[in-house]
């Protein structure tokens, strides 16, 4: 969104097309097939989706995944920034990382995780959240084409701040070297979803306790500029326009 928050100064985070409230009650087109039993949604199954058109905007409204994985015998989670770019996510780091070397054509769970809010109940039991998430299996391929990895690192920037790259420095080759790119297809991808209010047992809704939702929302800031910037430099457009989603 262009527009702040009065007094606030922040811009407000912008979710994805695929709203909570959008998804709740609307059939999704595919959104019934799991593309294999490994990511079909078996618990609370009616929250599950597998259609590009709900997995998709969760991915592009949040940069920051969960990347899963066994080094040496022991399970790791790492967080990363992430990008999609078609049907493929994408995550970098440097060529040094312990992550990164052991996902390597490794399988590996990714995790993506928007949460819109507590869902406050008449019993502590019903207590829950609304929320977005996406799960996605298969094999990593590490990015070792030059060009590829700097086509793919160009997307990851301008997808957050829309023609920055090409008013950088550009890379060298030390710098290229010391990164690594991986991808992931979406072919076995799920989403699961937790929209609306608290779901009460009948007899608790007789009960004078307050219940609902409590909102949480995600904000971008207004950018706060580098103190060794030359003098009159002014943040660019994709500076004070960036958006999520």
């Amino acid at each position: 969104m262009s527009s702040r928050h009065e007094g606030s100064g922040a811009l407000p985070y912008r979710q994805s097309r695929a709203t909570p409230d959008q998804v709740r009650g609307r059939p999704l087109a595919g959104s019934a097939v799991a593309p294999s039993e490994r990511v079909r949604v078996k618990r609370l199954h009616e929250r599950g989706h597998y259609d590009a058109e709900t997995i998709h905007p969760i991915l592009d409204a949040m940069p920051i995944c969960s990347v899963g994985y066994v080094f040496n015998g022991s399970p790791y989670v790492t967080p990363t920034l992430q990008w999609r770019e078609g049907g493929h996510i994408y995550w970098h780091g440097s060529s040094a990382s312990r992550m990164l070397e052991a996902v390597a054509e490794a399988e590996v769970c990714v995790t993506v995780t928007i949460m819109d809010g507590f869902v406050l109940a008449r019993s502590a039991f019903h207590h829950s959240a609304k929320y977005r998430s996406v799960m996605v299996l298969g094999t990593a391929r590490k990015i070792t084409d030059r060009d590829e990895k700097e086509a793919r690192l160009k997307v990851f920037v301008d997808s957050l701040f829309p023609g920055r790259w090409d008013m950088l420095r550009p890379m060298n080759a030390q710098e290229f070297k010391a990164t690594t790119v991986m991808s992931l297809p979406l072919a076995e991808a799920s989403a699961k979803i937790r929209t609306g209010g608290p779901k009460d047992d009948e007899e608790d809704y007789k009960l004078p306790i307050w219940a609902g939702v409590v909102p949480l929302h995600m904000q971008i800031g207004g950018p706060i500029a580098d103190k060794l910037n030359l003098a009159g430099l002014a943040p660019p457009a994709h500076v004070t326009g960036v958006k999520l989603g």
